[in-house]
C-alpha cells in the first residue's frame, strides 16, 4: 500500500533536527505502551529486560539510523509508530513455560490486529494506519525470509503491501534494540534481505508485473514466475464488496454500478428469514448458486457482503476465478463514530458488540488478492 503524500506525524515522533524521544509524554498518553513494562522476556534472547525497555531501545536505534532520518516526515512517523507497536501484543500472549522459558507465540499477528484498532481509534489516516499495521505484521520477515518455502514469493508479496526498505529499517532497529549473543548474525541476515530484494526489484517499491492478470496468476499459483506474461482468458467481471456494516457499500454500488446484477447476502438473508446470528451456510450456498448461474452465462455481477476476512475472500475468489472471472475488490471504510451512528439508524442494524467483534476480524484487502483493489475511505 502506498503511503500518502499529505503531511501527518505520529504524536511525539522526533523531527526537525531534534532526534530525542520524549518518553514521558509517550507513556503518559498511551496506556498500551505503559503496559509493556510489566511483561518479561526470555533473557537468552532479550538480555535488556522487559518489553518496554526493549521497545525504547528499538525506537532509539531507529531514530539513530541515517536512512530513517533521511525519510520524509510522514514516513519517519510510520516507522516510529511501528517500532512503538511492534511488540504491543506481548503482554497478552506471553507465557512462562514449565522449564522457565518465556514465550510469546502469536504475538506478531495479534499485534498487527491490536495496532490496527489502536491506530483507528487515534484517527490515523488510512494509508498510514495500514502501512504501520503491515510493518508490525511483516517486521520480522528480513530475519526469517530465507526459511520460507518460497523466499522469492515471500518478499515479492510483502512488497505489494509495504516497502521492503522500511521493513529492513525496522528489523535492524529491532535487532540493535536487544542484548543477545547472535546480534551480528541477525544483522547479516538483514543485509542479505536487502540484497535479495534489490535482486528481485522490490527493495523500495512494489515488484512490478507485466499485467494485473499476470500478478493475479503469480499469487494464486504454487510455483509462479514473476516475469511470466499470463494469457488473460477472463470472460466476465466480479466486483467483490468489502467493509463493515454502514461503510456505504449499497450507496457505492448504486452510484457506480447501477445497471449491474447484485447478489446481496443481506437481501437474501431477509428473503429467507435467516437471522444474522444464525448459521449463514444456507444463505451463502444460495448466493453461490446464483453466482454460478451468472458465471455460466458469462454475466458480470457484484457480490455484496462484508467479506471481512482474507480466508473468506480467498474461497470466493477461487470460485470466481475457476469460471474465468476478473476480480475487483472494492473496500469501503467510514470513521468509527459514523459507522456506529449509521448502524443505529439502520432498519436491520447489528448489535453494537457484534460490530466491535466484526472490526476485530477485519483484514483490509491487499493487491495480492485480486486483479484490482480499490480502497474507498471517507
Amino acid at each position: 500500500m502506498n503511503i500518502s503524500v499529505k503531511f501527518w506525524t505520529f504524536p511525539h515522533c522526533p523531527g526537525g533536527g531534534d532526534w530525542s524521544i520524549n518518553w514521558s509524554a509517550l507513556e503518559t498518553e498511551f496506556d498500551w505502551l505503559r503496559s509493556l513494562a510489566d511483561c518479561p522476556q526470555d533473557p537468552r534472547y532479550h538480555g535488556e529486560g522487559n518489553v518496554l525497555t526493549h521497545t525504547k531501545l528499538v525506537c532509539e536505534a531507529l531514530v539513530a539510523l541515517p536512512a530513517w532520518r533521511a525519510l520524509p516526515p510522514t514516513q519517519r512517523s510510520v516507522l516510529f509508530a511501528a517500532a512503538l507497536l511492534h511488540d504491543v501484543a506481548k503482554p497478552s500472549s506471553t507465557q512462562i513455560e514449565a522449564d522457565g522459558a518465556i514465550t510469546s507465540k502469536g504475538h506478531v499477528l495479534q499485534g498487527a490486529k491490536m495496532a490496527q484498532e489502536i491506530l483507528w481509534d487515534l484517527r490515523v489516516p488510512f494509508p498510514e494506519r495500514e502501512a504501520i499495521v503491515a510493518l508490525v505484521k511483516y517486521g520480522s520477515l528480513p530475519l526469517w525470509f530465507w526459511d520460507k518455502p518460497n523466499p522469492e514469493k515471500a518478499v515479492i508479496k510483502a512488497s505489494q503491501i509495504i516497502r521492503c526498505d522500511m521493513l529492513s529499517m525496522l528489523a535492524e532497529a529491532d535487532v540493535r534494540g536487544r542484548y543477545c549473543d547472535d546480534q551480528v548474525q541477525l544483522l547479516e541476515r538483514i543485509e542479505f534481505f536487502r540484497e535479495f530484494t534489490l535482486e528481485n526489484h522490490c527493495f523500495d517499491r512494489p515488484r512490478s508485473f507485466l499485467s494485473p492478470h499476470s500478478r493475479f496468476v503469480y499469487f494464486h499459483k504454487e510455483d509462479g514466475n514473476p516475469d511470466y506474461q499470463a494469457y488473460d482468458d477472463t470472460r466476465l467481471q466480479v466486483v467483490m464488496m468489502s467493509g463493515l456494516p454502514g461503510a456505504g457499500k449499497d450507496t457505492w454500488i448504486q452510484k457506480n454500478l447501477p445497471d449491474w446484477q447484485v447478489i446481496s447476502l443481506d437481501r437474501l438473508r431477509q428473503q429467507m428469514g435467516v437471522d444474522p446470528s444464525d448459521d449463514q451456510g444456507v444463505v451463502v450456498n444460495a448466493a453461490k448458486a446464483i453466482a454460478k448461474e451468472y458465471m455460466r452465462n458469462g454475466q458480470s455481477f457484484v457480490w455484496n457482503a462484508t467479506n471481512l476476512s482474507r480466508q473468506l475472500r480467498s474461497t470466493l475468489i477461487r470460485l470466481f476465478a475457476s469460471y474465468q472471472g476478473k476480480i475487483r475488490i472494492v473496500y469501503l471504510e467510514a470513521p468509527w463514530e459514523e459507522l456506529l451512528r449509521r448502524n443505529q439508524n439502520r432498519t436491520h442494524g447489528v448489535p453494537e458488540k457484534v460490530l466491535y467483534k466484526m472490526r476485530n476480524r477485519l483484514q483490509v484487502p491487499n493487491l495480492t488478492e485480486a486483479h484490482q483493489v480499490d480502497w474507498v475511505v471517507e
